[in-house]
């Protein structure tokens, strides 16, 4: 398994491969309609769309936490 201190890293990963992975497919279909080669279009987007979302993701999400945690009333 991972370890603790690689929580973050490790949620920013896949939460980043996650979004990238279907907002690629949503896009490029939109865009192009179901085409020949459409994986390999999607794949393309994919990958140039998951290297931008990772860093993002990883520096973002802790103020999105923060941001959250303010709006949302806790139960007493």
């Amino acid at each position: 398994m991972i370890n603790p201190k690689y929580r973050r890293l490790t949620f920013a990963f896949f939460m980043s491969l996650f979004m990238s992975f279907i907002m690629s497919m949503v896009i490029t279909f939109i865009n192009l309609g179901f085409i020949d080669g459409f994986i390999g279009k999607w794949m393309e987007a994919f990958v140039k769309a998951f290297i931008c979302a990772f860093p993002i993701v990883f520096f973002v999400a802790p103020m999105v936490q923060k941001i959250t945690n303010k709006l949302i009333k806790e139960e007493k």
